[in-house]
This record gives C-alpha cells, sequence and structure tokens, in this order.
C-alpha cells in the first residue's frame, strides 16, 4: 500500500464515502500477501518509503513470475529483481514486460521514474572488473528514483584518472566507491569529498585477496571519516542506503 491509497481511504471515511469497518476491512488485508511460498511485504513502501525488492538468487523462476504478478495485482511499481540470472529472466519474461540489464544481473517491471531531485550519486569504480557490481548499485539508485553518475575505471593505480574527475566527486551529493584489490578507492575519495561515502568491496583480486576480505577489511579500517562499508559485491545495498541519502538530505 502507498500513501497515497492510504490517505484515499482515510478521505472516503471522512466524507463519509466509506464507512469505518469497510477501511479497517481494508487496510488489514493489506499488510501482506501470503502465496505459501512467500509472504509479500505489501506495506512496506508506506513505512520505509521503498516498496520490496525480489532477491532472484535461491527463488524458481515460477515462484518470481508469481511473486511480480502478485506485487503488480498490489499496483506497485516499477519492480526490482536482483542477482537474475538469463535463464529466470527469460521465463519471467514470457508473461510479464520484463526489462533485463544482463551485466548486473537486474530486472526491471516497470518504467524507470525521472529522477526526483538534482542532486546526483557518483558511483566510482577501481577497476573495468568491478563493472556488475557497479552497474547493479547505479541500476538500483536509478530504480528508486535518483540521478546518477558513473566514473568507472579510475582506481588508485593510475590515481590522476580519479583527480581528473575530481569536480564530479566534489559536486556529489553521496559517492559510492567500488573496488577489488586492496580496496584503497574509498579510503583516497573520502579524503576529497565532504558527502558520505559508501565503500563497497568486490571480490576481485588474486589469491590473497580471499575473494574480497582484505578490500573489506581495508575499507572498515580506512582512516577518511565519513566512509561506511557494506558486505562484498553488494551493489543493491550501496545503491538503495544511497538513494535514502540522497533524497532525505535533499529535501
Amino acid at each position: 500500500m502507498k500513501k497515497e491509497e492510504l490517505e484515499s481511504i482515510l478521505k472516503k471515511v471522512k466524507d463519509g464515502e466509506l464507512d469505518i469497518d469497510e477501511a479497517v476491512a481494508e487496510i488489514k488485508l493489506e499488510p501482506f500477501s501470503d502465496l505459501g511460498f512467500a509472504k509479500i511485504d505489501t506495506q512496506r513502501e508506506l513505512r520505509q518509503g521503498i516498496a520490496e525488492v525480489i532477491y532472484g538468487a535461491g527463488k524458481t523462476a515460477g515462484q518470481i513470475e508469481k511473486i511480480v504478478k502478485e506485487m503488480q495485482k498490489n499496483g506497485q511499481k516499477p519492480i526490482l529483481i536482483t542477482r537474475l540470472s538469463r535463464e529466470k529472466a527469460d521465463y519471467v519474461g514470457k508473461s510479464v514486460d520484463l526489462d533485463y540489464r544482463e551485466t548486473a544481473e537486474i530486472g526491471i517491471v516497470g518504467q524507470i521514474p525521472e529522477p526526483e531531485n538534482q542532486e546526483t550519486i557518483v558511483i566510482a569504480t577501481g577497476g573495468t572488473s568491478d563493472y556488475r557490481v557497479a552497474e547493479e548499485a547505479a541500476i538500483t539508485a536509478e530504480v528508486l528514483g535518483n540521478r546518477v553518475l558513473r566514473l568507472y575505471d579510475v582506481g588508485v593505480s593510475g590515481v590522476h584518472r580519479l583527480f581528473a574527475n575530481s569536480q564530479y566527486l566534489i559536486d556529489a551529493n553521496v559517492v559510492i566507491a567500488i573496488a577489488g584489490m586492496e580496496g584503497a578507492l574509498a579510503s583516497v575519495i573520502g579524503g576529497i569529498v565532504d558527502c558520505p561515502v559508501i565503500a563497497v568491496p568486490t571480490s576481485v583480486g588474486y589469491g590473497a585477496a580471499f575473494g574480497g576480505l582484505a578490500a573489506l577489511l581495508s575499507m572498515l579500517n580506512s582512516c577518511a571519516s565519513g566512509v561506511s562499508v557494506v558486505n562484498i559485491d553488494n551493489g543493491f545495498g550501496a545503491g538503495y542506503l544511497a538513494s535514502m541519502i540522497n533524497q532525505r538530505t535533499s529535501r
């Protein structure tokens, strides 16, 4: 249930178009839709401002399809599906108008909205190998109604590439810094901007990178103030958090 829908129900009660028992019945039906294998939180957008997102990994294509259709029935749009494989996307796309972004493994049902404000989320990556995680973050933020600027392959091994784009970083409302290897990018960016920096360690790197653990520990120990860290390869989490910050600080 969206805020506008709740307001509409309450207005009908106020205007005498709906009695209290009918209004209570409509609201009570809303907390979640029970599909047996999934309980869809239909009031999440009302509580949190952002509707439920489908995590595609671990679900069958049929389950994803049924969840999407139930969300559509409840008026949710757009619908975001993360960690969605090509095989599952092909199945879901047979019955649902699905925009599939294969690199990010993201599916979108419905139109991406226009940005809600003029503020910008900048997404910077250490290297091209971080592209998948970066696109997951970028598309998530765009679907949630944000303006996104991508600065890819600006890592510390050629730090002049980063400094050549420093004005974009300085002008940003939020920066997402994505890097594998030793994860130094977040600290460098944290030292030149006055906005929140969300660090995303990736699993890119050789043996002692330990699948992103080295970058994670480096980012957690950053000496730059204002740097927060999400889980390894969690582009979605970074994009979601950046959206919350961006839209709240621009009110």
